[in-house]
């Protein structure tokens, strides 16, 4: 059973985690080239926000949103 648990860590250790010692190396000399992934996710949400406030103001253009408090009935 120990053998099992060994080469489980063996697998995460050695192989799984390489990609992460990979970018721990990276950021040592240059920072935004180790942070390139986070920095694309960063990117995405502002889309996605901008997306969804576009959204937004079409719905209210068009008084197609309901914004009473009424709305749900644990509410009123």
């Amino acid at each position: 059973m120990k053998a099992f648990f060994e080469g489980f860590a063996s697998l995460f250790v050695d192989f799984l985690f390489l990609p992460m010692d990979w970018l721990r190396e990276l950021e040592l000399t240059n920072w935004w080239l180790a942070n390139i992934l986070n920095w694309v996710f960063i990117l995405i949400c502002i889309g996605a926000m901008v997306y969804w406030t576009k959204q937004l103001n079409i719905f209210k253009k068009n008084n197609e949103d309901e914004d009473d408090t009424t709305a749900h009935s644990f509410l009123g």
